[in-house]
Parts: C-alpha cells; structure tokens; sequence
C-alpha cells in the first residue's frame, strides 16, 4: 500500500488536504462522479429525511453542508457524508420521547441532536479517539444494523401499501401492517411495487444507471395522469430556499445536554458505519485514513447540519461506491455535489413536490434492503457450528450469539435499547475473552512444540507438563489461566513450564498468582518453571518476584525441561 496515514498536525495536513497537489485531468471525473452521485443523493436524502421523522426538504438542508465540511476536515477522498437510515432511524428513536408531539419541536431537536453529535465527534477526535469504533464488534454491528434495516423496512411497507401506519416496536409494526391487508390501495401498492422493482432491477442490471431515474419516472406520470387527484398519496410542498443558520430553539440548555448520552451513541455507530466505507475506497486507491481526522471531519459535518437546520449525517457506503465507481478522485466530486444541491434547494423542489410516497417508501426499502445481511449472519452460524477446540469454538458461538442478541433487541425494545444491548453485548464478549484465554498444552514433534489440541496424535510425556497461555496475563484472567494449570496436572507430572513466549505482558496481580502457584505445585512434588520469557514479562517477573524463580527464566522450553544442573 502507498501512502501515509494524514499526520495529526494541521501544518501538515490543511484543509481540504485531499485537493493538495491537484492536477487538472482529475476535474472531469471528480464532476462526472459528483453529477452521479447527486442523482443519487437528493432522493435518498429526502427518503431518509422521512426515517427521522422531519420534513424530506431537511434531508437536503443536512447534506450540503455535510459535503463540505467533511471534505474540509476529513481525511478520505471518496468517502460520501450525508443523511443515512441507520443513524436517521435512531435520530427518530431518541427524538420522538422527547418532542411532546410537536412537530416544531421535532424538527429543532433533530437538529439539535446533529449539533451534540457533531461536538462530540469534533472533541473525540482532537483528543485522540479513533479507537472507540472498535468498541462494536463486528457480529454486533452486523446484528444491529440487520435488526435496525428488518425495523426501516417495516416502518415504509405501509407507505407501499397505501395504509395508516401503526407506531411501537417491530413486532407491533409488523401485526399492523398484517392486521389492515385487507384495505390495501391498488393504485399505491402499483406504483409501489413497479417503483421497487425498477430500482432494485437497476441496481441488479445496470448498477451504473442512478436509481433516481425511477423517481423522475414516478414524478412524471403522477403530473401526466393526475394520479394525486386519483387517491396516490404524495410528498407535497417543499420548502424552497436555503435553509435558517443558527442553533435550533430547543427551550434552552437542558435540551443539548439531555442529549449527550443518546448522542454518543448516534456517533459511535455513524462513525463505524463511515470508518468502513473510508477504508475500503482507501485500500482500492492505495492511500490510508485517519480515524482521528474521520472523527474531526464527522463532528464538523455533523454541527454544521444541525446548525442548518439538517439532521445527523455519516460516510455512506453506498454513495461512497457510487463516487468511487464514477471515477472520483478527490473530495471536489463531493463539493459539486453539495453545489448541485444548494440549487436544488433553489430552484428544483417544485420537481419533487409530485414525487409519490410510495415511490419514496420503495427507494428507502431498495436502500436498505442489502443491509439485511443474511449471508454473514449463515457464515457466523456455520462457524459456530464447526468442529473447533473448546475456546475457539466458544468464541465463534458467542460472535453468532452476539449478533443475534443485538438484532433481537432491536426488533422486540426498539432501536435505541437495542443499541445499548448491543453495546453491552460488545463489552460482555470482550470481558469474558480476555478472561478466558486458551492454554494450550504442548507436545514436541520434532525441533517444534505444537498445541496437542490442534495434533491429537501426538503423546506427551506424562511427566512434564509444557504449557502456552495465548494472551497477555493480568488481573482479569489469572484465576482462569491458574485454574486450566492445575486442572492440566496429573499424579504422573513433575515439571510444570510455563512458555511465556506468547505472553508479552504480566501484571503484579498475576504475577502474584505464579508465586502462589508455584508454592501449591511444590507441596504436590511439581516445580513450576518458566522459559522464553520477553519484554515485560520478563522485566516484571525478574524484579518483582526473583525469589519465587531463583534460576531464572530459561531461553527454551528444553532447557527448562533441562533443569538448571543438567545440559538440555
């Protein structure tokens, strides 16, 4: 891979940093992939807009500013920034509690919570936080995002259908929609369902063809057939014009700071979602990101949305695929996009003011239905399910385990719950791995000593016992690595080694624990030894309890076996 990863330092990496260095044979592809991708912005950006429970037009108010402040600060040059479902869905989650069903009110605490998103996001990344998006696992991420989707997709089939929507969880979502089939509208459920497929065949088909040529499609034969005057519900007025600048009347203070805790939240799974999408069109082009400059550049996009009057934005994998399949080079394909959409706020809304609900519900249901991701959670179940050794197999369990546990909480306590059980999921698996690491027992074939698990065929010597601890050893799992010890020895054992090779870290605690381990072994006539000690390991044990390892650490496992009177 070429390429840095942008230094921290702002003499070193100014503003628009992708743009330095431009060169002009990068202007027609950088427009081509912004034309391109504003095809696909403004229908989704009004769709979403609709998940967060505020007018479409807001959609547009987010993603202009977005597009420029992230391109200003962050550290991707393909990554897209603007309104996405997942974090649109939870916006909606944590503001409706809240807004007292003020519509008013609504909208200024969606923007409101873009504003705490953002500060959030723009302080994590000054001080160095990148690291926080590894507090989701992965399973867990999968499980939520599919949870949150299967919940999307519910909330628009009414929309589909031409039938009242019914408000609570999942499950409750999902009876509504089966308990009113029966009053179905024929001409909603047709241009519903024609929308949906055509989308969904053109993504199949011809992925380069923008699916907003449905939406143009909808849009005209509504104005051509009357089809409003016909029943056909439609998005209606939009507001034209650039959006108020300022903070949102919220009431006051209070209202920001009830939102941090719901905020963090929004910004850890936005910043996974667009640390992704970075990644990946980094890796194609041979560059690297920063985690730290994407923190920056989310929290800057963020405020500037809600100090718009938008909502909260993330990298959007997407739009990202659609910019990087254009041809994009730089962020300049996004600060066209945010051009073109200014004038569309301008002088285009009027296009879309005919635009059918249904047809919006159908580019919702088309964007997220690829984040149903069911072929990862099979995989996860077919690891699971595989003949593995004991911890292995465990952790592949509990990944499965995981994402089922986040994708249920999503569906049966909501979204927001579901987050947390999903973030607490996370923390548990995490805690219980680093608990519990695998000791390996090993035998020698030949110059090599291998994990007896992994090579059944192989006999041990029933008198010493050569053991591998596969982590660091520390408070947290040294009762469980004494305990796998002891439960190792037989009458037969003598000798106990210790490979401490594996181990490249020991605290006091632990270190503790060998001492009293190796006090219990010598009253059963073992001698617990300790070889291919390094770096802190060794520091810790040599100074803090020689008296417990007189002899010292031995270089090999042979030597150990040796003893320190006989050659090994």
């Amino acid at each position: 891979m070429t390429g840095t990863a942008p230094p921290s330092s702002s003499k070193r990496w100014p503003l628009f940093g992708s743009l330095q260095g431009y060169r002009s044979r990068w202007v027609r592809p950088d427009v081509l992939a912004g034309l391109t991708v504003w095809a696909v912005l403004v229908p989704e950006a009004l769709a979403y807009a609709t998940i967060a429970g505020v007018p479409p037009v807001v959609g547009l108010y987010a993603a202009a500013p977005a597009l420029v402040l992230y391109a200003a600060l962050g550290s991707s040059k393909h990554l897209v920034v603007g309104p996405m479902s997942a974090t649109a869905a939870l916006s909606a989650a944590i503001i409706g509690p809240v807004a007292g069903g003020d519509p008013a009110r609504f909208v200024a605490l969606t923007a409101a919570l873009a504003i705490v998103t953002g500060v959030l996001g723009l302080l994590a990344g000054l001080v160095r936080l990148g690291f926080i998006a590894t507090f989701i696992s992965e399973p867990v991420l999968k499980g939520f995002i599919v949870g949150l989707a299967l919940t999307i997709i519910i909330g628009q089939v009414p929309k589909l259908l031409g039938i009242p929507k019914t408000g609570g969880d999942f499950l409750e979502q999902t009876w509504g929609v089966l308990t009113q089939l029966g009053d179905v509208d024929g001409l909603t459920v047709l241009i519903g369902g024609v929308s949906l497929t055509a989308v969904l065949a053109l993504r199949r088909w011809l992925p380069l063809v923008p699916g907003s040529l449905v939406v143009l499609a909808a849009i005209a034969a509504t104005a051509m057939f009357g089809l409003d005057q016909r029943g056909l519900d439609i998005v209606g007025p939009i507001q034209a014009g650039l959006p108020a600048i300022g903070l949102p009347g919220t009431g006051g203070p209070g209202a920001y700071l009830d939102l941090i805790g719901p905020a963090a939240g929004v910004l850890i799974i936005g910043f996974a979602e667009g640390l992704g999408a970075a990644k990946t069109y980094a890796t194609k082009a041979g560059y690297r990101v920063s985690a730290n400059r994407e923190l920056t550049g989310l929290g800057a996009a963020n405020i500037g949305s809600g100090m718009c009057s938008g909502m909260v934005v993330n990298g959007s994998l997407s739009k990202t695929a659609v910019n990087g399949s254009a041809g994009a080079r730089t962020q300049l394909s996004g600060l066209v996009v945010a051009a073109l959409t200014v004038i569309t706020l301008l002088f285009l809304t009027g296009l879309f003011q005919q635009l059918p609900e249904a047809t919006l519900a159908a580019v919702v249901i088309a964007a997220v239905v690829e984040l149903v991701d069911i072929a990862s959670l099979r995989r996860l179940f077919g690891v699971s399910t595989a003949r593995l050794g004991s911890i292995y197999g465990f952790a592949a369990r509990a990944d499965f385990a995981a994402a089922i546990i986040a994708l249920l909480g999503v569906l049966i306590f909501d979204t927001l719950p579901g987050l947390i059980i999903g973030i607490v999921a996370s923390m548990v698996l995490l805690l219980y791995r680093v608990s519990r690491p695998h000791v390996a027992r090993l035998t020698r074939k030949d110059a090599a000593w291998l994990d007896i698990d992994r090579h059944p065929g192989l006999a041990p010597d029933p008198t010493v016992l050569v053991v591998r601890v596969e982590a660091g050893l520390f408070f947290a799992n040294s009762d469980h690595v004494r305990d796998r010890i002891q439960a190792m020895c037989t009458p037969a054992t003598r000798i106990v080694i210790l490979d401490a090779e594996t181990s490249p870290f020991i605290d006091i605690t632990a270190a503790t624990m060998l001492v009293g381990l190796a006090d219990t072994l010598h009253r059963q006539g073992i001698e617990l030894r300790i070889a291919r000690d390094i770096g802190q390991f060794r520091d810790v044990i040599g100074r803090v309890v020689p008296e417990a390892f007189h002899h010292g650490a031995y270089p090999t496992i042979d030597t150990a076996i040796a003893g320190p009177d006989q050659p090994p």
